[in-house]
């Protein structure tokens, strides 16, 4: 083989792998999170001639990829498998075909991590929202009530992506009173054990230099409900205002969509940053990991159980419920504990014959156990 380097592409054809220089590719696509191990995952299709790019938006069919040669549109033909987490998604690594009109999405490199939550429709399937993110980022609004329950889905959906969680609480120059700030931020910690809880004002600047410090070393996926003020702290970490920006309404503090797709930015002070849509729902797709991480310390306590299959009801021996009765865990963690464990049960059993024989099984033993101390109780033997 020629230790000669290679000459200048064709005049009109991108640059593919094997014709750019590898130091070049990675100063090109660095800012956008490409580094050593992307480029030995990438190894086999440069051979082929393909290019790498980074997928900074999907829409309709085709997506815009981040390439060495510059942005470029794509189509996923080729990347429309029927299982929906496979298809191309924002912050996946492409690998393009190195010309053509229209040029074509061949396949992605293997994901590090993926943010999944359930669909709205009856099967039951996940949609994938981001990929290969390192920071989920959960906007919660302080112009509203905390709502801690949605809090606990959106980390659990985190935990069970393979991301750090981490909350920003925004709005907080609405709490103008440093002690009522402190029981909200207190509230939200307890919810979020093992998580960072940011107070950030967008209007006054409060807490964006330490946002901006975390994230500026991997992807991030900025995550939450329409009017969280996702997109206002997307233009503080960018600097500029790159995201449209609506007014809430005083009523619930909600927000329209002014975020309609999943876009990838560079960060000017380093990182990559994926701004999302509004999240109306927040399912639980097959996050039985995610759910334990954030209520880890019920997870703490089942070990101390009598029965190893404590469902921390009514079981003798229960130190779940013990300590709900003594006041060491609050009762509306367990109820949500469990709330989300059912809920993530029924989208599991749906797609796993073994698990829902399983629980119908235990819902006839239930059932058969009710009957038999109702019986009981009739009889006067109880």
């Amino acid at each position: 083989m020629s230790s000669a380097p290679p000459g200048p592409p064709c005049e009109g054809f991108p640059l593919s792998f094997s014709s750019f220089p590898q130091a070049s590719l990675s100063h090109a696509l660095s800012p956008y999170g490409w580094d050593d191990a992307w480029a030995a995952e990438f190894t086999p299709y440069a051979e082929q001639g393909l290019v790498a790019g980074r997928v900074v938006r999907v829409d309709r069919g085709q997506c815009d990829v981040m390439t060495a040669d510059g942005t470029v549109r794509a189509d996923t033909a080729f990347v429309t498998p029927h299982d929906p987490l496979r298809v191309i998604c924002t912050g996946d690594w492409a690998v393009l075909e190195a010309h053509g009109n229209p040029r074509y999405v061949k396949t992605y490199l293997p994901r590090r991590t993926a943010f999944v939550r359930s669909t709205s429709s009856q099967r039951s399937e996940g949609q994938i929202l981001a990929a290969n993110v390192d920071h989920a980022i959960i906007a919660v609004s302080l112009a509203v009530e905390l709502d801690l329950g949605r809090i606990e889905r959106f980390l659990a959906l985190a935990w069970e992506s393979g991301a750090q969680p981490l909350v920003v609480l925004t709005k907080a120059d609405l709490v103008p009173d440093p002690v009522t700030l402190g029981h909200l931020v207190q509230d939200v910690e307890t919810t979020a054990p093992g998580v960072q809880v940011l107070t950030v004002s967008s209007m006054t600047g409060e807490g964006t230099d330490v946002l901006a410090a975390v994230v500026g070393g991997g992807t991030s996926v900025l995550l939450g409900i329409s009017g969280a003020g996702k997109s206002t702290l997307a233009n503080a970490l960018l600097g500029e205002d790159v995201m449209e920006v609506q007014e809430t309404r005083d009523v619930d503090g909600k927000g329209r969509h002014t975020t309609t797709t999943r876009n990838l930015l560079a960060l000017p002070g380093g990182g990559v940053l994926i701004d999302t849509p509004g999240l109306r729902g927040v399912g639980l797709f097959d996050a039985e990991a995610g759910v334990g991480q954030v209520f880890s310390e019920i997870e703490e306590y089942a070990r101390k159980c009598r029965f190893h299959d404590c469902v921390h009801e009514a079981e003798p021996g229960c130190a779940v419920t013990a300590a709900v009765a003594g006041g060491e865990l609050p009762e509306r963690r367990l109820e949500s504990y469990r709330k989300l464990l059912r809920e993530n049960q029924r989208i599991v059993a749906k797609t796993d014959a073994r698990l829902r024989s399983e629980l119908r099984r235990d819902w006839r033993l239930r059932s058969a156990e009710g009957r038999a101390n109702y019986a009981a109780k009739r009889t006067g033997r109880a």
